[in-house]
């Protein structure tokens, strides 16, 4: 039997778990970890700025590619803390990541030993598991769990601590004999979803509510397959976007009181029949729960049983993963098609796109500075399908959620439970590392922007080239734009006149000077007519020098983005001008009919 080190051991199980990649920040109480790492080789390392940053770039890792697990790596003291962040985000988008943590000898864990903390009890409520492992002959069969509990039921992160004396004690442990525990997907019986079809069928006006399970079970082609065979249209969630083309046929548009579209809300408010697959039915999405519910029948599809009833209770609920629930829901759709057993939904999926031609938003204006509609517009110009597009909170991410078209599943990577500031970089870090050959393009606003912004030296040093769009209204705009209902407009303003750039007046941060302090390309916009050619030069510049490159928009202070006051679906605000004829909206995915 092979002897080695645990932290050896540890190295050589996440590389048989399929692990090629790891970010993290060494410490004296993970180094030992580390020095496996080197000595074993076959895992690479981006080594980042801060903690937090690690385990956004972990996340946005695991979520670019299908079987993809993000590793990051830290001591169990402050690095563990700062993770907690990156813990809990995954844990709401159900991520499977990987935390491991160095630390305190065992025996002095207990007395305030320098950066000993409970880490495992700290991540325990955003986690699968969490556990600080005291045997060192354990580490094998607890990694071996972790990798098993991310991958099995609703994913999610696991965090493993291990204390320095635990990883250097040799072990009995033979890495040829390894074997990873085959994950757990509970799946659908064929009579839950004749059931389910049979309620379908007797509805007149169905929609397929899409979530982020469909991505996660590497689904979308079966739920399109779904879609087309029963003329169903659906609506993809903000998880769930992607899972079947902006410009198909069926799709309905997003729904919600943010994140949504005017013909998204409308059909869903002509609809009677709602089957939600891999969605967990988030509040922004729903909003009041007596509009959303109100004269439909729901069947809900969710690969955790405990979801099934926990915001209202479906007609139907069905504990299943989706990809298995998909192909048994194509199988009988499919049999009853070929019998002539399902109903003809031409007239009802061709008033959703009437909606979609008939209800949009504006988006071409030419006034400067800049309203951030036009650099939406500009977006969908310059950036095309294959566009792995990354954001995290803010009127940004709501109005190019708003606004912004996205054609494949993993192309639209966003926060959607947690929406910690600060996400964006570091989590567009670890997409570009997950797929270096990709167009990937962030979204910011200026404070989520400056949240991580050491990050971006991550890029640079690790030559990891991706374009980050920064819309700069020097605002916290989301928070102002809330506070309107209290009649407040207080600590919310970012404005100050930077005496070293005082060509920028009262928006502050330069933040071009920042970014090429970091070692990276940037490109300020102050007219709309130079964005496409700043999005053009961003792209050669990001192949060129292989680093971030920052487009930065200088944008009017204030713009109220459409959501809605009263927590209502049926009551968004359209604060700005409407579309009312075919040009205000160039780059709509209809041609507006008026």
């Amino acid at each position: 039997m092979a002897r080695m080190t645990a932290a050896r051991a540890a190295v050589e199980i996440l590389k048989r778990e399929g692990v090629t990649h790891a970010f993290g920040v060494p410490g004296a109480a993970i180094n030992p970890f580390y020095a496996a790492l080197e000595a074993s080789g076959g895992i690479g390392h981006t080594l980042a700025r801060h903690v937090e940053g690690a385990s956004h770039m972990a996340e946005g890792y695991t979520r670019t590619r299908p079987g993809n697990i993000g590793v990051c790596v830290g001591t169990s003291g402050p690095a563990g803390t700062d993770m907690i962040t990156g813990l809990y985000s995954a844990s709401g988008d159900s991520v499977p990541i990987l935390c491991i943590t160095g630390q305190a000898p065992t025996a002095v864990i207990h007395k305030e030993d320098f950066q000993a903390v409970d880490i495992a009890a700290i991540a325990r409520p955003v986690t699968k598991a969490a556990v600080t492992v005291l045997e060192a002959a354990q580490v094998p069969g607890v990694l071996q769990q972790a990798f098993h509990l991310m991958r099995s039921g609703r994913p999610g992160p696991v965090l493993v601590d291990l204390p320095v004396d635990v990883q250097l004690t040799e072990i009995e442990f033979d890495p040829g004999t390894y074997e990873p525990l085959r994950a757990y997907k509970p799946a659908a019986t064929r009579a839950q979803i004749e059931k389910a079809v049979g309620m379908l069928n007797a509805s007149e006006r169905p929609l397929i509510v899409a979530g982020g399970g469909v991505v996660n079970a590497d689904a979308a082609e079966l739920l399109v397959e779904f879609a087309e065979l029963t003329g169903i249209p659906v609506v993809p969630t903000l998880m769930g976007w992607g899972v079947l083309p902006d410009d198909h046929e069926l799709n309905a548009g997003m729904v919600g009181l943010q994140t949504s579209h005017r013909y998204g809300n409308a059909t869903f408010l002509e609809s009677d029949f709602v089957l939600g697959i891999g969605n967990r039915w988030a509040n922004r999405h729903t909003g009041r729960l007596d509009v959303y519910t109100a004269g439909r029948t729901f069947v809900h599809v969710d690969v955790e049983p405990t979801q099934l009833g926990r915001i209202f209770a479906p007609d139907l609920g069905i504990a299943s993963d989706a990809g298995a629930a998909l192909e048994l829901f194509v199988e009988v759709a499919g049999e009853l098609k070929a019998a002539g057993g399902l109903p003809d939904r031409s007239a009802w999926a061709a008033s959703a796109q009437e909606r979609r031609a008939t209800l949009q938003r504006r988006t071409h204006f030419d006034d400067v500075p800049i309203k951030p509609q036009r650099v939406y517009e500009e977006m969908n110009k310059a950036f095309g399908p294959e566009t792995r597009y990354v954001t995290t909170i803010g009127l940004s991410q709501i109005a190019g959620a708003q606004l912004l078209h996205v054609y494949r599943p993993r192309h639209w990577i966003n926060c959607g439970q947690a929406g910690p500031l600060g996400w964006t970089v570091p989590a567009a870090l670890g997409v570009a590392r997950a797929d270096p050959g990709a167009q990937v393009v962030a979204l910011s606003g200026d404070y989520d922007f400056q949240f991580m912004i050491e990050e971006l030296a991550v890029g640079a040093q690790h030559r990891i080239p991706y374009v980050h769009v920064l819309v700069n209204n020097a605002y916290l705009g989301l928070i102002r734009q809330a506070q309107l209902g209290l009649d407040i407009d207080f600590q919310v303003n970012l404005e100050f006149e930077n005496i070293n750039s005082p060509e920028l007046g009262v928006y502050g941060v330069d933040h071009v000077k920042v970014v090429e302090g970091l070692g990276c390309k940037a490109i300020r916009v102050t007219d709309p007519g130079e964005l496409g050619a700043a999005f053009e030069r961003a792209k050669k510049l990001a192949a060129e020098f292989q680093v971030p490159v920052v487009v930065e928009a200088i944008l009017e202070r204030v713009t109220n983005i459409s959501m809605s006051r009263t927590n209502d679906i049926g009551d968004v605000v359209e604060f700005e001008e409407i579309a009312t004829e075919p040009g205000h909206a160039p780059t709509a995915i209809r041609t507006l009919k008026v």
